[in-house]
């Protein structure tokens, strides 16, 4: 008898380990292209490096949330070469961030983003190391936005161009009351390159999409609420008496939805990622997955042991 329950309680280990490297596997290989597309990591990464400027800063909390801060400051915060592998690495260490439950994206010294720095642009202006770099960061915000945190992009000053396209690799925007997010793109002769266009249209629909993108429209707090692009709207303590820092405010307004424990808080974002980006079928089966992973965990048990009847 005891040997019996052990073998189950062995051979269900096993299970959900392996549905565990299962699903380790298809977050490794969240990356949209590869060598298959005749995408070369480490040449584009050589040739971005040499773009020097900035950083990506992270700071992983005890509390679960990370703080990912773009950093260039005399550029409005634009993204140099450098900068876009620091993007890269960061995530990766996101995902083997086993105690993360929320991450919040803001940009230094009050501004969000500018998108990309002029100088690395204009070194790479030929269409062939053009699309290098939009398949390098078309990756990594793919992996941002497939990270197993809920993540929300805390919108201060100006997020412009891929500073635009960066706010929607996020679950969620948050705008600081005065502050702008507009997609300039075709003021520069372009469309989005960093997979902001795909995503746009998952969460304003294709019309606004269409009115955002030909318009270059400068979404303000009150128009990106009216659209479903922003989730908040939040008052800079500096311009109001008594309100607390930003990045405090967007903590607060995301532990709402990161309460508990962290390998709960991951699983749903993975099943909400699962029904938003497959076949229904294949949805159901990684939600399956997924719950056998929950379902009789120290988490599960434990609120099975103090909650005894529904309230």
């Amino acid at each position: 008898m005891v040997l019996c329950a052990l073998r189950q309680q062995v051979l269900r280990c096993s299970s959900h380990c392996r549905t565990w490297a299962r699903l380790l596997q298809r977050q490794r290989s969240s990356c949209v292209y590869s060598s298959i597309h005749g995408f070369n990591q480490d040449e584009i990464r050589e040739k971005l490096q040499a773009f020097h400027g900035g950083s990506i800063d992270l700071l992983k909390q005890d509390s679960g949330i990370a703080v990912l801060t773009i950093n260039n400051p005399s550029r409005m915060n634009a993204f140099s070469g450098s900068m876009m592998i620091d993007l890269e690495e960061r995530v990766s260490q996101l995902e083997n961030w086993p105690e993360g439950k929320g991450l919040i994206v803001q940009g230094a010294a009050e501004t969000f983003c500018s998108g990309s720095d002029l100088n690395a642009v204009r070194a790479i202006s030929n269409q062939q190391d053009g699309m290098k770099m939009c398949m390098f960061m078309q990756n990594a915000l793919t992996r941002l936005l497939r990270l197993p945190l809920i993540s929300v992009a805390l919108v201060e000053g100006r997020a412009l161009g891929g500073g635009a396209e960066l706010t929607t690799a996020c679950d969620f925007r948050l705008m600081e009351a005065g502050s702008v997010i507009q997609f300039v793109h075709k003021h520069m002769g372009l469309v989005p390159g960093w997979g902001g266009a795909a995503r746009l249209v998952h969460l304003v629909g294709s019309q606004n999409a269409l009115k955002l993108l030909g318009g270059a429209v400068k979404v303000d707090p009150e128009l990106g609420v009216n659209i479903g692009l922003v989730d908040g709207v939040l008052e800079g303590h500096q311009k109001t008496e008594g309100a607390a820092p930003l990045l405090q405010q967007a903590e607060n307004w995301l532990s709402r939805y990161t309460k508990g424990p962290a390998p709960v808080i991951q699983a749903v974002k993975k099943v909400v990622l699962s029904g938003r980006e497959l076949p229904l079928s294949e949805a159901l089966r990684t939600e399956k997955d997924i719950f056998g992973m929950v379902w009789g965990a120290p988490a599960n048990l434990e609120a099975l042991a103090s909650k005894s009847k529904h309230k």
